[in-house]
């Protein structure tokens, strides 16, 4: 038993900032089986501040609980959740400790830094460390690079332009969709694998992923994408949305004629947000002959980026402004005056993240029907945060200062990882912990967990 606790104690340190298990080493390794776990505990279910019966009284739960809960503080979090509620019910309800959870996070972050930079009341707590400590796994290098068991490559030539939108979907980040300024929309299979392997920077580097094709062509560049429900959408500088059937094959389901610029896109429920550089956001079905549903105008310049749900659409315009409207009750609810304009936007649970056209990071909160600004954040980008990505234990951003950033999700930010690219990046897309980026080297490079 003291040297269950000794090596626990050893790998979770002093209880500063975080030393989270790279993505092959795990305290968790230690006590993978769960009958060696048991052994450890002695009884199956004990009640909580009680000793084990075990015979030889030195069972985990015969320590106080106070003390067991200290050591259970230094496993990963993939630990707590899944292995612990299998050895035993008290051991489970290690895990319902909110308080621990919270301490956790605040030890992942470091001194300085709070999180998460919203309301957290309606955080999951448990999940936000998993991801965090994934990330932290995957990202963090010993000389701010990425570690060399990311899987990196780049997707076969393509395009014949810059690719200026790039978006993964299908579960696993399976398939992915790029939008260039060639004109033309491909979807790609990354599951597929080419032969050539080298070394580079932030991880080995292959040719992989598979054209599936060419869903067809605008009249102008393709400057944004969204999918929902297998149905993906292009909006152009055509002044159209072409709408695509993945089930398909991507085949063409039609075409929604505009009459500005479509400069970025969102899927919702109830149909399809286009914010165009007549200053409007449209809201489209597509089910009907004439699409066009509703059109509002909250800014006084072109709309660069949005996110909604079914309730809010939040817009930044080229007007310094961002702004909240409320859809159900058809108005606008507040507008922020900035001293720059949000280019890229990511909407998850309380809190929107935002990047702005001086390279910085903007966050605000979403609670109570209003629209909150949080902070303001310098995160190393010196020029425009071309795209933004956010989920409650991740933050990934790109500029076209060449650069993608990997960071937590405090105030401020703590960068893991800076990643540098040969020409300006212009957008980026996550699913599943793969990261997916467009560049103006016609290029699309992929990063991925170990398969």
């Amino acid at each position: 038993m003291s040297r269950l606790v000794a090596e626990v104690e050893r790998k979770g340190g002093d209880g500063g900032r975080e030393t989270a298990p790279s993505a092959g080493e795990s305290v968790c390794d230690g006590i993978a089986h769960l009958d060696q776990m048991r052994l450890c505990v002695g009884s199956e279910n004990p009640s909580p501040g009680s000793p084990s019966p075990g015979s030889d009284g030195i069972g985990l739960l015969s320590l106080p609980w106070e003390m067991v809960t200290r050591i259970a503080s230094h496993l990963p979090a993939q630990c707590i959740i899944n292995v612990l509620p299998q050895v035993c019910r008290v051991l489970g309800e290690v895990g319902e400790d909110s308080s621990a959870w919270q301490q956790r996070a605040h030890r992942l972050v470091g001194a300085g830094a709070s999180f998460p930079a919203g309301p957290g009341d309606e955080l999951d707590w448990p999940s936000a460390c998993l991801e965090m400590e994934q990330l932290i796994s995957l990202w963090r290098g010993q000389r701010g690079e990425a570690l060399p068991s990311l899987e990196r490559f780049s997707l076969p030539a393509g395009h014949i332009a810059d690719v200026h939108s790039v978006l993964l979907f299908g579960g696993q980040g399976a398939l992915c969709a790029t939008g260039s300024r060639d004109r033309n929309v491909n979807l790609w299979d990354l599951r597929a694998e080419s032969e050539g392997w080298g070394g580079s920077e932030g991880g080995s580097e292959r040719s992989g992923g598979r054209l599936l094709g060419t869903l067809g062509a605008h009249s102008g560049w393709v400057w944004c994408l969204a999918e929902r429900d297998g149905l993906l959408a292009s909006g152009a500088f055509d002044s159209t949305v072409r709408l695509w059937d993945l089930g398909s094959g991507g085949g063409a389901r039609g075409v929604i004629t505009g009459r500005a610029p479509v400069i970025c896109l969102s899927w919702q429920p109830d149909g399809l947000l286009a914010g165009s550089h007549d200053k409007k956001i449209s809201v489209y079905d597509h089910r009907i002959p004439q699409p066009l549903v509703k059109s509002v105008q909250v800014h006084s310049s072109a709309v660069l980026s949005l996110v909604a749900d079914e309730r809010y659409i939040i817009s930044g315009g080229k007007d310094n402004t961002v702004a909240l409207y409320d859809r159900r009750a058809a108005k606008l609810v507040n507008r922020l005056t900035l001293g720059s304009f949000l280019l890229s936007m990511s909407y998850s649970g309380q809190e929107v993240w935002a990047g702005d056209n001086q390279g910085r990071i903007h966050t605000f909160s979403l609670h109570s029907g209003a629209l909150r600004t949080l902070g303001q954040f310098d995160v190393g980008h010196t020029h425009l945060v071309t795209g933004i990505h956010h989920s409650p234990g991740s933050l990934y951003t790109c500029s076209s200062d060449r650069t993608i950033r990997v960071h937590l999700p405090s105030a401020p930010p703590r960068t893991l990882c800076t990643l540098r690219n040969p020409t300006p990046v212009n957008g980026l897309s996550v699913e599943a912990g793969v990261l997916a980026v467009a560049s103006g080297n016609m290029a699309v490079e992929v990063w991925r967990p170990p398969q």
